[in-house]
């Protein structure tokens, strides 16, 4: 899922020496050219304003040794121009010139970097509540959520909120990092007050996998190396931890889920006469491996056929897995169109009309029970009408509290009906099956980011006796 937050950001300052330009992610790139010995990862960052996210990141690119040798001299000058005694390596991620000026980040800046043992794309996202969109955004793909809290100040509600993003997209690692361990000398109680604090917070939410470190990016305290300032502390540094997270279960691992982006069929048009009878079904796999010889089914028609082909520009392939890019030829001639998806037989997805969805409300103006929208689910977009908002949630206690409509970064629960069928999966299920954008119907902005529930499921949060019903 992502969501495009580009138009609203300020324009990038390429003249500018200090910041190399932000690379911002690639949702096909694979790794593959990339990959070390560990597997590739994907990390988000995320914190409140001032807690020190940038830094960190910098911190964590330098002591790695992932950066230029020209780009740590251009960050020292400037550091040196502004009355800073050291390197502010919060530039080294902070490209944009709003965020220069404001001192905060504003919009999801990605890097890629790698150890001996592992290789990582990281993005870097805002921490103000007006860019939780931009947080939505970044956290969407990741393989794990580092959410920074200011060991001074504790669980603010921006943490919350950043959590519970973490818990409704199913972030499968969350790491707590308790930073500027610096500014309260080291104190051991400090820490374990704001860790536990943190705890309760990701057990309400139901985050199965939390690891909080004490930390200090401005100093470099268990960013890459384990501190000798905190011998209380007998868990790795965090870069260490990034590095043992074993792999979840892949989207490759699961049932195939193939979205039909595109119809290839050049006829007249073709170079070679070769391809004049030529058909191919492109698209981005979503999840799982394909080969020739695979039974497949095509949704919504339910007709099953036989893959007997794997076509890239490069030529055919022996077997693909996601997230690669490529056309498919398929045995039969069925009437397949863009929104249409292949499928492994087993397991397939039945097309529904109705969803009940978790939502975090992005766009500037309320959502209200009878909008119409537009839902885009993979490669296929419906005209869809809320029908209700079942309630909105409390980022306090975790619970949905009663609502009539949802506002800017809001999470809460809605139900929708739709004008055509969709073939929604549970999120929990998968995550490319059970995500979908909202979509302003007029002005074609991006609304909300959803993921699918099944009817039945309790809330992300037991549900007290409110009547949900609208």
């Amino acid at each position: 899922m992502s969501t495009d937050t580009r138009a609203e950001a300020p324009a990038i300052l390429p003249a500018d020496p200090v910041v190399p330009d932000p690379v911002h992610a690639d949702q096909s790139f694979d790794g593959s050219e990339l990959l070390a010995e560990g597997g590739l990862l994907r990390l988000a960052t995320a914190g409140s304003v001032d807690d020190g996210k940038s830094t960190l990141v910098g911190r964590l690119l330098y002591d790695s040794k992932s950066i230029l040798a020209d780009q740590l001299d251009a960050v020292e000058r400037v550091s040196r121009e502004r009355g800073l005694t050291g390197a502010d390596l919060a530039l080294l991620t902070d490209g944009l010139r709003a965020e220069r000026e404001q001192g905060i980040t504003v919009d999801v800046a990605y890097r890629y970097f790698a150890t001996p043992r592992r290789t990582f794309i990281l993005a870097d996202c805002p921490g103000h509540v007006q860019y939780t969109r931009n947080t939505v955004t970044g956290s969407s793909t990741a393989d794990v959520l580092v959410v920074l809290v200011d060991a001074r100040h504790g669980i603010l509600e921006q943490t919350r909120r950043h959590l519970a993003v973490g818990a409704l997209l199913r972030v499968p690692h969350v790491i707590v990092a308790i930073n500027k361990l610096d500014l309260v000398s080291y104190d051991a109680g400090e820490y374990h007050r704001v860790a536990a604090d943190a705890r309760l917070v990701a057990r309400r939410l139901g985050i199965a996998d939390l690891t909080t470190v004490p930390v200090s990016a401005l100093v470099g305290d268990n960013i890459v190396e384990r501190s000798a300032r905190t011998p209380w502390y007998s868990g790795g540094s965090l870069l260490e931890i990034l590095e043992s997270i074993e792999p979840g279960r892949g989207v490759e691992d699961r049932p195939l889920r193939f979205p039909v982006q595109y119809v290839l069929r050049p006829q007249q048009a073709a170079a070679s006469t070769e391809y004049t009878e030529y058909r191919g079904y492109a698209g981005q796999i979503g999840q799982g491996v394909v080969a020739p010889g695979d039974e497949v089914v095509v949704l919504p028609s339910g007709r099953r056929t036989t893959v007997i082909g794997v076509d890239t520009a490069d030529g055919s392939l022996e077997r693909a897995v996601a997230p690669q890019s490529v056309a498919l030829r398929l045995g039969d001639d069925i009437d397949i169109t863009r929104g249409d998806l292949i499928a492994a037989v087993d397991g397939a997805p039945e097309p529904v009309t109705e969803i009940d969805a978790m939502v975090a409300w992005l766009g500037d103006r309320p959502l209200h029970p009878g909008d119409r929208v537009f839902l885009k689910h993979a490669t296929r977009t419906v005209q869809a009408r809320v029908e209700g908002v079942r309630g909105r949630l409390d980022l306090d206690t975790a619970e949905l509290e009663a609502a009539s409509c949802l506002e800017l970064n809001d999470i809460g629960r809605v139900s929708i009906r739709l004008a055509s069928p969709i073939l929604a999966e549970d999120y929990a299920e998968s995550r490319t099956g059970g995500a979908f954008l909202l979509v302003d119907a007029a002005a074609g902005l991006t609304l909300a980011a959803g993921m699918i529930r099944p009817p039945e499921a309790e809330a992300i949060a037991p549900e007290n006796d409110i009547d949900w019903q609208i």
